[in-house]
């Protein structure tokens, strides 16, 4: 259910409910808007109406109503308006479309900090980078772990952006939260609740990809199991889903960009490396995706792609990064916003 607190309430009201909402057995997210602001009570309680009845005569509360979407906390009916939260020194959401860039892995000290520096030049606003990678076969490489962590963090640094990647397993969170800004959960990961819940408790900034076979909504309660942990800063990544076309690596769900833009206040990532698997067909959806009304690109970028250690066919080298952003302003800017 919501809470709408009326705009003469004060702080001491706002704690009581706070405490009425909690007492009551729900879990309670408070956002402020411009004009009003409301508490989020999430939780299965058999009373619900009950609750809802006795939470309406409290001071200060000027509505109560239910949230009719299975996905509570990162519906519009939650908030209306578009979320947004910091990574390091950049905003995500907002009228700037975020872009993240770097290598699908970290392979040498020499490459991440090359990739770094140019994708900085470029208008790059977060390095991304695996260390540790979810690969199809066991036989191929699996990331440098640490030492590739240590190497991204120090390539960040020196670039002056802050990092992101990606965690596989529960039991190296503590690790990869140590070194980096934002966690990404990969597609094989996107409905692995036990790891959603503990990433979620970390309150640390998430990208979060969809899943190959994920449907939006399935993907919205996944994003819940973050929310649900009082993380808010969470990110969705369309990032193409499995179909029967073969042409491409994945198919690019360009319809899921709006689709998502109304059910969820979240952000929006287009992903058009995964999604196609080929680097002359990145550039081409990257532009869709803008003019879809994504808030931001998350592109792989290798400096010598022919003899990547992973997916080297779908990354752009840098030179051609730098032209993809160059042509992204201009239709960033027809949609009233910019990079």
């Amino acid at each position: 259910m919501i809470v709408v607190l009326k705009s003469s309430s004060s702080n001491e009201d706002l704690e009581k409910i706070i405490a009425a909402v909690k007492d009551y057995g729900y879990t309670a997210e408070v956002v402020k808007g411009k004009s009003k602001t409301i508490i989020g009570a999430v939780g299965d309680q058999k009373e619900k109406q009950q609750h809802m009845n006795l939470l309406g005569q409290l001071p200060g509360v000027e509505a109560v109503v239910p949230i009719m979407q299975p996905h509570k906390l990162g519906s519009r009916e939650f908030r209306n308006e578009d979320s947004s939260f910091k990574v390091g020194n950049t905003i995500v959401g907002g009228n700037s479309l975020t872009l993240i860039a770097g290598p699908c892995s970290i392979e040498s000290e020499e490459q991440i900090f090359e990739i770094a520096k140019a994708v900085k030049s470029s208008g790059a606003t977060i390095l991304r980078g695996g260390a540790f990678k979810p690969r199809t076969s066991p036989y191929t490489f699996q990331g440098m772990g640490e030492e590739g962590l240590i190497l991204l963090r120090k390539a960040g640094d020196e670039a002056e952006l802050p990092v992101v990647t990606e965690v596989l397993d529960v039991k190296d969170l503590d690790l990869v939260c140590k070194y980096a800004d934002m966690i990404q959960i990969g597609a094989r990961n996107c409905q692995n609740y036990a790891l959603l819940k503990a990433v979620g408790k970390t309150k640390k900034p998430v990208l979060l990809k969809r899943g190959m076979s994920t449907t939006i909504n399935e993907f919205l309660l996944c994003a819940e199991y973050l929310l649900a942990e009082g993380n808010m800063s969470v990110a969705l990544c369309e990032r193409g889903i499995r179909t029967f076309e073969t042409a491409t690596r994945n198919t690019f769900d360009i319809n899921a960009i709006p689709v998502l833009k109304e059910k969820t206040h979240l952000p929006v990532i287009g992903d058009p490396a995964h999604g196609t698997g080929y680097w002359q067909y990145v550039s081409p959806i990257a532009y869709a995706a803008i003019a879809a009304g994504a808030d931001g690109l998350a592109v792989e970028v290798h400096n010598k792609p022919e003899i990547a250690l992973s997916d080297g066919g779908q990354s752009l080298k840098p030179k051609k990064f730098t032209e993809m952003v160059k042509k992204a302003r201009v239709i960033a800017k027809a949609i009233g916003k910019n990079i």
